[in-house]
């Protein structure tokens, strides 16, 4: 009897190639060519004789299309990767013939010398990890793909692309897309930026001018007619693409692809709605915006997926898949019209990425609407899903200044969700980003995020002043210092007790749940402290209001 064969497949890099975005719409266009990726991977396998796609589930939805593929059917490494290389390359190819068109971008002045970096990123940009498995049962061989795909993660072959000049001025990782970028005469033992710098500036110029009026139609959004929040006056931050940009070939084609016109050559799904930027960074006239940025993840999915394949075989991961991208299809579609406060960015089922802020940066989101909402987020994500509210939910939640790069708050993001999952998972990590780079943070468990309601001050009152006056007061006396030889933390406790009343004995009681376990008497007790005096940072800088009064 033979036993079915299981593929699983992935690439990467994702993270890296989301996070390297200056702009919201660099966002977008990073998570239209996953999901695009992703989705023409599928399609393809699903025309293979004896092949059969198990997850993701709803295959007809591009958008959100986790890049994790489990295939039942014998599929190699070489045909997955040529089926995303092909896809890639045709990216590309739009790209670059859009703007080696004379009517966009094209300079007829300027030698067009770049083809060989074209094929470079062509090739080069994108790394597949495969794994095979096969048992007696269909559970076994759908675990074993798993494990020998998280094994060949493990190696990584991956080739980095050469170049010379001045780097791009997103991440400074790649060289700057030009058109003399591949010229034969550029010699790195004679090159001079300043002898490219005007070339440089002149396509940009003419970049920035013939995507200024897309740019200006979608800056007119769907929503803006529905809120109150909308100024006619409002001002955008930036433009399509900014004269004063420099961007790699990479960074560029995310740009290009929010564009209708190239996703429908492209056949790629677009942007549902109108687009705008977000207006963070102050200006002559407006002070800048403080916006919350919120990433999260299930908790352990690679091992509930190998419960649900012992326990329910191939069609009990085709029922969670489903209820994932479901989810994460509602979640995409409603969180405006149910919030009014910002929108999604993606949402893969079990990973999202979300951003709070006001369409009309004159009236910003008040920072305890912020947390308020976000204090709904785990009912949220229980909500219309039945074997996924199995699965706990991990977030990392950043409240940021205006003037911190968006890149930088990515970043802030992607760490405040991994403390999450390294202090206990279930639990979510807000961190308060200042535009000096300085930040605080404090990680709770979702069933006690609520405390920050129950403050109450000496008067009986809700004014976080008086706790942050008193633990200033409290932290310039060290009171809260210890040393190895006292580890007696009753005093924080009782301090916390003061101004959240009934609360101190059941923090002793559960400190291993609320702080973390800690085996060492002297670490519980530093640990439990901070914890204590980062809840009263956090709560002074989102439930009193201190920054957007």
């Amino acid at each position: 009897m033979t036993h079915p064969i299981y593929t699983a497949i992935t690439f990467a890099p994702v993270q890296g190639f989301i996070e390297k975005s200056r702009k919201l719409r660099d966002l977008y266009g990073a998570s239209l060519i996953l999901s695009h990726l992703s989705k023409k991977i599928v399609d393809a396998v699903n025309q293979l004789p004896n092949c059969e796609v198990i997850s993701p589930g709803l295959p007809n939805l591009e958008k959100g299309m986790p890049n994790r593929i489990l295939i039942k059917g014998e599929l190699s490494q070489d045909k997955v990767q040529r089926l995303l290389l092909d896809e890639w390359q045709k990216i590309l190819q739009v790209c670059r013939s859009w703007i080696d068109d004379p009517e966009n971008g094209k300079l007829r002045e300027l030698d067009y010398s770049w083809d060989k970096e074209w094929r470079n990123w062509g090739h080069y940009a994108w790394e597949v990890f495969w794994g095979q498995g096969s048992g007696k049962t269909e559970d076994e061989g759908i675990i074993l793909a798993m494990e020998d795909l998280e094994t060949r993660k493990l190696s990584r072959a991956w080739k980095a692309i050469n170049w010379i000049g001045e780097s791009s001025s997103l991440t400074g990782a790649d060289g700057i897309a030009f058109p003399g970028l591949g010229a034969e005469t550029r010699n790195p033992k004679h090159l001079n930026y300043s002898c490219e710098k005007k070339e440089i500036e002149q396509f940009y110029q003419r970049l920035a001018e013939v995507t200024e009026e897309v740019d200006k139609s979608d800056n007119i959004t769907e929503e803006s007619t529905e809120s109150e929040d909308e100024s006619e006056d409002e001002q955008i931050e930036g433009k399509f693409i900014d004269p004063n940009e420099k961007l790699s070939i990479p960074e560029l084609v995310k740009r290009l692809v929010t564009r209708d016109d190239i996703a429908n050559t492209i056949g790629m799904e677009k942007l549902d709605r109108g687009f705008k930027e977000i207006q963070r960074k102050p200006t002559n006239n407006r002070r800048g915006q403080w916006t919350g940025w919120f990433m999260g993840d299930g908790d352990k999915v690679g091992d509930k997926l190998k419960e649900i394949a012992r326990q329910r075989g191939e069609q009990g991961i085709k029922d969670f898949s489903y209820e994932m991208r479901n989810w994460g299809k509602n979640f995409y579609n409603n969180f405006y019209k149910e919030t009014r406060l910002g929108r999604v960015i993606y949402a893969g089922g079990d990973d999202f990425l979300g951003v709070i802020y006001s369409r009309n940066p004159r009236k910003p989101v008040k920072p305890l609407a912020a947390f308020e909402w976000l204090m709904t987020l785990r009912s949220k994500w229980r909500e219309n899903k039945q074997e996924c509210n199995q699965v706990n939910l991990s977030v990392g939640f950043v409240w940021v200044a205006g003037s911190v790069p968006q890149r930088d708050v990515l970043q802030h993001c992607r760490e405040a969700e991994k403390l999450a999952k390294s202090r206990g998972r279930n639990r979510v990590t807000i961190r308060v980003v200042f535009n000096s780079g300085q930040y605080v943070q404090w990680t709770c468990p979702w069933d006690y995020l609520h405390i920050l309601k129950k403050y109450s001050d000496r008067n009986g009152e809700s004014n976080w002043s008086h706790v942050y006056g008193d633990l200033a007061q409290l932290d310039a006396r060290h009171a809260f210092e210890f040393k190895p030889s006292a580890i007696d933390y009753k005093f924080a406790i009782e301090f916390f007790d003061l101004y959240f009343p009934g609360e101190g004995e059941y923090l002793e009681s559960h400190i291993d749940h609320l702080v973390g376990e800690y085996d060492d008497q002297y670490d519980r007790a530093v640990a439990t402290t901070n914890w204590i005096r980062n809840l009263i940072y956090i709560g002074w800088h989102l439930c009193s209001n201190p920054l957007n009064t």
